[in-house]
């Protein structure tokens, strides 16, 4: 792999934070969230990034995002580096970096329309809304599975999985490399988890983008990952491709999450690799035919 195929690249990473113990008189600490964390996210393919909770996942994903300062380590993106970066500087990066966050509820303001929500990033980074704010939402909301027709409509007039493609279609609107998943199908019901992941590998086919896709459910990275990092008490221990990493963990920490998975039955598995196999030949074989 050559350095132009690496999208994102994290190196060291160290995230404390400052505690103090209880009491009057209590001693300041410093608690390591995140301890010497490093990986790298290529074009195109989603790098799940998984452990329990409190494992230090989700503030790997914001120092990634630059929504958290790091105490050590580097970020870069597209060779350059973005650790300290501020002012104009750091608002083009967050149009080529967004965060789709778990709850979608408290991530999008409930005084505000769909419109309003979908054409904010731009705005925000002054941007030219193409067509319209009116005609882009309703772009947006068609790519996403809403109805267009609701463009006016308030997030509580939305079932969850609805809210959380309004949340997919802001991210969509700056045009991304970079889309940052943090547990964001994890407060959905199961069929709908399948809707929004199916949505998430589409949308990456079409527009090439990568993902850093943070998650504790295992059977739910299973279906998007191309790669996967384990981390526990704030260090990777294991990575590695997705079947390498389910079918030969190295680490116990790993062997103990993939434990507690429910077990697939193996004719399933193996169906759904030869579908797996069967979509991507016909994947290729569409963009042949579109490039001849």
């Amino acid at each position: 792999m050559s350095d132009h195929d690496v999208l994102c690249r994290a190196t060291g990473l160290v995230k404390e934070f400052s505690t103090r113990d209880s009491g009057t008189f209590g001693r300041a600490r410093r608690f390591r969230a995140v301890d010497d964390v490093s990986l790298e996210i290529r074009k195109g393919e989603t790098l799940a990034l998984v452990g329990e909770s409190g494992s230090g996942k989700s503030t790997t994903a914001r120092l990634v995002a630059r929504l958290m300062d790091v105490t050590a380590g580097t970020v870069e993106f597209e060779g350059r580096d973005v650790t300290r970066l501020n002012g104009r500087a750091l608002h083009g990066f967050r149009g080529d970096v967004q965060v789709i966050f778990q709850d979608p509820f408290s991530s999008l303001n409930p005084r505000h329309t769909v419109e309003r929500l979908v054409t904010a990033p731009l705005m925000y980074q002054k941007r030219p809304i193409p067509g319209g704010a009116r005609a882009f939402t309703r772009e947006l909301m068609e790519r996403v599975g809403l109805d267009p027709d609701h463009s006016g409509r308030f997030p509580a007039q939305f079932s969850g999985g609805q809210a959380q493609r309004i949340g997919i279609a802001r991210a969509l609107a700056v045009g991304p490399k970079l889309i940052i998943c943090d547990e964001a199908v994890s407060a959905l019901d199961v069929s709908v988890q399948a809707q929004v992941i199916n949505l998430l590998r589409d949308l990456q086919r079409e527009e090439g983008f990568g993902y850093l896709f943070i998650a504790h459910d295992l059977a739910v990275v299973r279906q998007i990952a191309t790669r996967v990092a384990v981390m526990s008490q704030g260090r990777i221990v294991e990575s590695g491709a997705r079947d390498q990493v389910f079918d030969d963990p190295q680490d116990e920490y790993t062997r103990t999450l993939l434990a507690a998975v429910p077990r697939i039955n193996p004719e399933w598995d193996a169906r759904r690799r030869r579908n797996e196999a069967e979509r991507a030949a016909r994947l290729a074989a569409d963009d042949a035919r579109l490039g001849a």
